[in-house]
């Protein structure tokens, strides 16, 4: 049986995508690939909610007590969207691949609900401190449905067939896995976890807007001591300090890709203040936006 590198590069090849650096959608909706060529420093990123499966390379995800290393043969479990920092490094001067699963929420609460008809929850996994970011070798049973997964990917009709029953086992074999308890607990609609999604939906859909932590605690029926520590718990950041990540990284996307200037991007995405903006900017990315721009075209 090809190794998932090896059927990651098929898939490079047969579409085309030898020199591709980025992630892009593939032909099943909510299936992504990953591709770069180079090792790239640590950085803050917001990493998206779903499940990453690496094929080739490694990352190190960096928390201010402890780092996850993963890399060829893992995955990665990720509730919620969470900023971290990360570097990445190819191996063998092989390129950095993977694919990303976006984690449908019908789907997920139907599975969870099925599981639950056949194995009813004990109280310690469904009440386990759950934290956003989890990784896991990949077993015998992911393996062979990201094989199915990566072999359809090359074949439209089998993809529009079969995709989204290969997605739903993959997701499956998670809820069954190490890391299953952190998707339990997003489909758990009035627990803690759940709660703190809803909320982040709301903070990456409104970042724009006048945001208080008391406004959130109340969005989501908690008192705002209980909003804090659970908030902490699950994204390993305060509230406010969250926000002010994802404001920042949506302006760093506004300034790169879309060419806006500091200022304009600053007032975009929720600042009142274009030099407190500047100072936050640069405290977090070591880079100022013209020092950025200046790299993204050398």
């Amino acid at each position: 049986m090809p190794t998932i590198a090896n059927m990651l590069q098929q898939y490079a090849e047969h579409n085309q995508l030898l020199s591709f650096e980025g992630t892009m959608e593939t032909i099943i909706p909510g299936v992504y690939f990953h591709r770069a060529t180079k090792s790239s420093p640590r950085q803050p990123l917001i990493y998206n909610s779903g499940i990453i499966i690496v094929g080739q390379g490694h990352k190190i995800i960096h928390f201010p007590e402890h780092q996850i290393k993963y890399g060829a043969g893992d995955y990665l479990v990720l509730g919620v969207p969470v900023p971290l920092e990360c570097e990445a490094f190819t191996d063998n001067d092989l390129p950095v691949m993977g694919i990303a699963i976006d984690i449908n929420p019908a789907m997920l609460h139907k599975l969870v609900n099925q599981i639950m008809q056949h194995k009813p929850l004990s109280a310690s996994s469904s009440s386990a401190q759950i934290g956003a970011v989890q990784s896991a070798t990949l077993d015998t049973a992911m393996e062979l449905v990201t094989h199915r997964l990566l072999t359809v990917l090359n074949n439209p009709i089998e993809a529009d067939i079969f995709g989204e029953d290969i997605v739903k086992e993959l997701v499956y074999r998670v809820l069954c896995g190490p890391q299953g308890h952190t998707l339990i607990g997003l489909a758990m609609h009035d627990g803690h976890y759940a709660r703190i999604a809803r909320t982040l939906s709301t903070m990456h859909s409104s970042y724009a807007n006048q945001i208080t932590v008391e406004g959130l605690a109340e969005d989501v029926n908690m008192s705002v001591s209980s909003f804090h520590r659970a908030f902490r718990q699950v994204t390993f950041e305060s509230p406010l300090q969250y926000l002010k990540k994802v404001r920042l990284a949506k302006a760093k996307e506004l300034i790169t890709t879309s060419g806006s200037k500091a200022n304009e991007a600053a007032l975009k995405v929720g600042y009142t203040s274009p030099s407190q903006f500047s100072r936050e900017f640069k405290r977090h990315f070591n880079k100022t936006p013209s020092e950025v721009l200046t790299q993204l075209h050398s």
